[in-house]
């Protein structure tokens, strides 16, 4: 009956939507026989069609922008505007204070191994959440906070929590639910960071200026506790054959799908080019931690306080472009896509070397070392993907992602040791340096890959 009545009104417009929407609806609620019956009826008739204009990768997508536009711009965007408040409420030094991150990235390094098994054999959906209540309990908890030690175990437990949101959430999930644009949709939940952050960072700023900063932590935590986390439990799905669909851009007619494809993980870490996307990866996240000595640099260069700010928001503006914008290149060429984030990052830094010779120099450099920036979150995925396929990916990706947790971590320091030592333009002269090892680790894996197929 069910199905007459929607075989029926198959071509009434308005209503195909209504009943689009309430199919929709009904893959989020539990399973009972008159509503599965419905849910079927439509999607027999009509979802084939509709699928050409909507698919539920597109939720997939909006969640992960949300995990990385509130819940990673929440905690790690809006970091620093808590670093100077804290560290004078509990009376120690801003760099005592700042250990707290050292922390994060000392235990996302030990556990993301373990976090990407766990994300391929068990539900990478109550996974995210899970990980997602963890930090705004976290966050609530750190609004109650007295001693420094307190903010080191938070640190732990947020780098606990970031194995999974940070570096497996959007790559996992994108992954496995799009066959095509890929490489826009990555960039599209990695640039959502850059805007959480411009976003949230004046609205902390006004909370902890008007409450404190102790208030500001607990609505910060509460919003990913009491918003992000419940939206996350409801509609995520861990994989597109739980809801009887193929990954966007497969193709209906395709029996497999893009999930068997690509190389085995066992096969993959034995692998030299494993190993030279690891070196990609530590190297493209040492450059980009080189964002946090631009704006002192160019005060250096006889810059006002106010013109280094700018700087530094010219970089954030290329980081948030060039994120989206690399995605749109790895999807037609994955080359184009290295050389773009490698060509880009060394002319921008290029200009900053010769910023003497006008603010607009200044400006323009920040913005295209900004696209360098972006290809830690877009291009290093990408490039796991090209080299080894689909099958494995979060396991391999999560060990690839080790680099990028130690660069964090040990590079900023370095960097600043250097700088005090020599200069801020001889550590922009390092970077170059390291951006022309990355362009020739891409370029060279790629081309690797390339042979090997040829000749299968």
């Amino acid at each position: 009956m069910i199905y007459t009545l929607c075989k029926k009104y198959q071509h009434n417009h308005l209503l195909r939507r209504a009943i689009s929407a309430m199919a929709l609806c009904l893959h989020l609620i539990p399973d009972t026989g008159f509503l599965r019956t419905f849910a079927f009826s439509y999607q027999y008739i009509g979802m084939s069609k509709d699928n050409k204009k909507f698919h539920y990768g597109y939720v997939i997508v909006a969640c992960c922008c949300l995990i990385m536009g509130v819940n990673i711009g929440l905690v790690l965007s809006c970091a620093g505007i808590f670093y100077q408040p804290v560290s004078e409420g509990l009376g120690v030094s801003v760099g005592k204070f700042g250990m707290y991150m050292s922390f994060n990235y000392i235990v996302s390094t030990l556990v993301l191994p373990t976090a990407g098994k766990l994300i391929e054999r068990y539900s990478a959906r109550w996974l995210l959440t899970g990980s997602s209540a963890l930090l705004g309990l976290t966050l609530i908890a750190m609004s109650r906070f007295t001693e420094a030690w307190q903010f080191y175990v938070a640190g732990g437990v947020i780098g606990l929590a970031m194995s999974f949101q940070l570096y497996l959430s959007f790559p996992t999930l994108v992954n496995r639910w799009f066959h095509t644009r890929v490489g826009f949709f990555m960039g599209l939940c990695s640039a959502a960071s850059g805007i959480g952050g411009i976003l949230f960072n004046p609205v902390g700023a006004s909370l902890i200026t008007s409450y404190g900063w102790q208030t500001a932590y607990a609505v910060f935590g509460g919003l990913i506790l009491i918003v992000v986390s419940p939206v996350l439990g409801l509609l995520l799905r861990d994989r597109p054959e739980s809801m009887g669909l193929t990954p966007y851009g497969a193709g209906e007619s395709k029996e497999t799908t893009v999930t068997t494809e690509g190389i085995m993980y066992d096969h993959a870490i034995r692998m030299p080019a494993f190993y030279a996307l690891f070196v990609f990866a530590l190297l493209i996240m040492a450059v980009s931690t080189l964002n946090l000595f631009i704006p002192n640099y160019v005060k250096g260069l006889s810059f006002s306080l106010s013109e280094a700010s700018f700087a530094a928001s010219s970089v954030m503006a290329g980081v948030t472009i060039g994120k989206i914008v690399l995605g749109l290149i790895n999807d037609r060429n994955s080359q184009m896509g290295v050389l773009t984030t490698v060509l880009c990052g060394i002319c921008g830094l290029g200009l900053l070397l010769a910023g003497r010779m006008g603010f607009s120099a200044v400006l323009g450099g920040a913005f295209l070392f900004g696209w360098a920036y972006a290809g830690v979150t877009v291009q290093t995925p990408m490039l796991v993907r090209s080299v080894f396929g689909s099958r494995d990916y979060a396991r391999i990706y999560s060990n690839i992602s080790i680099a990028i947790s130690i660069g964090g971590a040990v590079s900023s320091g370095v960097w600043g040791l250097l700088a005090d030592h020599t200069s801020y333009a001889f550590i922009l002269s390092l970077g170059i340096l390291f951006l022309s090892i990355c362009g020739v680790i891409g370029l060279g894996v790629l081309r690797s890959k390339r042979q090997s197929t040829q000749t299968r």
